[in-house]
């Protein structure tokens, strides 16, 4: 993207992953959109279907990735950026570091499972054979209050 400066190509990036997060709440699951770009493209979009696919494992992340992997022909993501709505839980950080991912751009912390700063730090574990450059922040509002939502509904239905 000729000529942004790379905090307005997050952020462009990132209101993507914000359109994905919405669809998750449409299907009433954790609000969390998650996309990777490649040279400028977007080649992986994921968005949480745990609900949906009754998979433990479908969070916005792990799709986005696998879909990234499989138009690249290759497990191995370099030159590539994850941009995601919410932080990373340990799963999901943990394939960010086994797909050598080179940067993470996520939006919203999250102090009860985040595992990229917040409760864990995996992507930064020098024990570890790779690292993830990360920013954090980016549109954190506007995904925190798909989030918020997202619970206050939940509540309002009786659920935990």
């Amino acid at each position: 993207m000729f000529g942004l400066h790379q905090d307005e190509i997050d952020r462009r990036f990132m209101q993507q992953a914000l359109e994905l997060a919405r669809r998750a709440l449409d299907s009433h699951d954790v609000p969390v959109g998650a996309l990777v770009v490649h040279e400028s493209r977007v080649i992986g979009r994921g968005y949480n279907q745990r609900e949906k696919l009754h998979d433990p494992t479908a969070h916005a992340e792990m799709i986005a990735l696998s879909a990234a992997a499989e138009y690249l022909g290759q497990w191995r993501l370099d030159d590539c950026t994850l941009y995601v709505t919410l932080e990373p839980c340990t799963m999901c950080a943990g394939a960010l570091v086994l797909a050598r991912l080179p940067r993470l751009v996520y939006a919203a912390a999250d102090p009860k499972a985040g595992a990229c700063g917040s409760l864990f730090e995996i992507t930064q574990d020098a024990r570890l054979n790779h690292r993830v450059e990360t920013t954090a922040g980016v549109l954190a509002e506007p995904a925190a209050e798909l989030l918020r939502e997202f619970f206050r509904n939940r509540r309002a239905q009786g659920d935990k």
